[in-house]
């Protein structure tokens, strides 16, 4: 399962269109806030929601950012581990090396277009749920 963050609808789409294109076959579970993340990731703690094999994280967000997002999975046992890939506009040095500082695995820059942003996603989608060697979960 996939968790997704990200609070703009259109992305969003973008996003599950360019993973179900490259058939990346896994739930896609959307938070659209920060605080909607942190309330899922929360519940996996209980066991009521199954933990994701990835997350990826967008940095602007509403409610809770994305950098406080990062530093909750981080701090918590059970998340810890959890492979976090950061897809978001920003090309800020300040934000790639906060998100590196924080853990992050990856931090990968949203291409422009639809074209350049679905081969990105697939590649990610690859990679990290096909190819990468996770962590046994806790």
């Amino acid at each position: 399962m996939i968790l997704l963050v990200k609070d703009d609808p259109d992305h969003e789409a973008l996003a599950i269109r360019a993973l179900r294109k490259a058939n990346v076959a896994n739930e896609i579970q959307v938070a659209h806030d920060g605080a909607e993340a942190l309330e899922y990731l929360n519940a996996t703690a209980t066991g009521a929601k199954p933990l994701p094999q990835l997350v990826l994280l967008d940095l602007k967000l509403p409610k809770v950012d994305g950098l406080e997002v990062l530093r909750s999975i981080r701090s918590a046992d059970k998340t810890a581990l959890l492979p976090v890939v950061v897809l978001t506009s920003s090309d800020e040095e300040r934000d790639i090396v906060a998100s590196y500082r924080l853990g992050v695995n990856s931090y990968i820059r949203k291409p422009v277009n639809f074209t350049d942003f679905a081969e990105a996603t697939r590649q990610l989608g690859m990679y990290w749920l096909l190819l990468n060697q996770c962590p046994p979960t806790q």
